[in-house]
C-alpha cells in the first residue's frame, strides 16, 4: 500500500463523487432503455431529456467542485473542505432527482450546490492566498487573526 496522507477525507469525498458521477450516467442508459432513445440522439421524451441534462449538468461542474475541493482542503482546513463537499454531493442529488421530476424540481439542488462551490472557493482562497503570502513574503495571516482572537 501507499504511504498515509493528510488528504484522506478530501480523497473519500472525491472518491463519493466519483461514484455518483457513475450512477448519474447509469441513470440516463436506464431512461434511454425505458424511452427507446439509441445513442447518439439526445433528443426524446421529456424524462429522459431531464435525465441527459441533470447528468450533462453535473458533469460540467465536477472539474469546478474538484478544483475547488482540493485547493480548500491541502490550503485551508481539510476537515472543512471535506464538509462542504459533502454538501455539494447532496446538493447534487437533490438537483438531479428534482430535475428528473420536473425542470423547476432542479432549483432547490442547484440553488445549494453554487452556495457550497462559492463557500469551498472563499475558503479554497483564503487558504492559497495565506500559503502564498507565506512562502514568498514571509506575512503569516492565520497567526495574525488567531492572534486577534
Amino acid at each position: 500500500m501507499g504511504e498515509e496522507s493528510d488528504a484522506i477525507l478530501i480523497g473519500i469525498v472525491t472518491l463519493l463523487s466519483a461514484c455518483q458521477h457513475g450512477y448519474y450516467a447509469r441513470l440516463v442508459g436506464r431512461s434511454r432503455m425505458k424511452h427507446k432513445i439509441m445513442p447518439p440522439a439526445i433528443t426524446g421524451h421529456p424524462e429522459f431529456e431531464r435525465t441527459f441534462r441533470a447528468q450533462q449538468n453535473c458533469v460540467e461542474f465536477f472539474p469546478i467542485f474538484l478544483a475547488v475541493l482540493w485547493i480548500a482542503g491541502l490550503f485551508f482546513y481539510e476537515e472543512v473542505a471535506a464538509a462542504l463537499g459533502v454538501l455539494y454531493i447532496f446538493a447534487r442529488h437533490l438537483y438531479f432527482k428534482g430535475y428528473v421530476t420536473a425542470a423547476q424540481g432542479r432549483l432547490p439542488g442547484f440553488y445549494l450546490s453554487l452556495a457550497s462551490l462559492f463557500t469551498l472557493l472563499a475558503v479554497a482562497t483564503l487558504g492559497l492566498t495565506n500559503a502564498f503570502l507565506k512562502k514568498y513574503l514571509d506575512v503569516n495571516i492565520s497567526k495574525r487573526v488567531h492572534r486577534m482572537f
